[in-house]
């Protein structure tokens, strides 16, 4: 592996979504998005719910959109293993638009009548998912 790259695996209860060599990775993490570079700190975290990002050459950036679970970063490597991840060309971006409406008109009723917390989960994964879609 050459010295200024890092390994990227992103990994789902039921496959391998990616595992590549990258030059920078972002992602959402619960506390906010990270930048990771080859060299950095290892550290462990919780995924939260957005685009991940990498960058496999020169200004040749990909897409994840993800949501939860943990990742753990090392100075070779950064293994994700996620609720939720799916590539641009495995979103249905008309059901991701129909979710983020359903969200959407669920954060206007009243908080006692819904699940505020699930219903802003629905929404920040609905943008996610047709953020990807667009890029496609």
């Amino acid at each position: 592996m050459p010295e200024n790259t890092i390994r990227l695996e992103v990994a789902v209860p039921d496959r391998l979504v990616l595992n590549e060599e990258t030059v920078s990775v972002q992602l959402p993490l619960t506390t906010g998005y990270a930048g990771v570079l080859p060299g950095h700190a290892p550290f462990l975290a919780e995924v939260g719910t957005g685009v991940l990002t990498y960058a496999v050459g020169q200004g040749s950036e990909e897409h994840l959109a993800i949501d939860g679970g943990a990742v753990e970063i090392l100075p070779d490597r950064v293994r994700v293993l996620a609720e939720k991840a799916e590539r641009a060309d495995e979103i249905d971006a008309e059901r991701a638009r129909k979710a983020l409406e359903r969200a959407d008109e669920r954060l206007q009723l009243s908080s006692f009548e819904i699940d505020v917390d699930r219903a802003q989960k629905a929404l920040a994964r609905a943008k996610a998912r047709i953020a990807i879609a667009k890029r496609q």
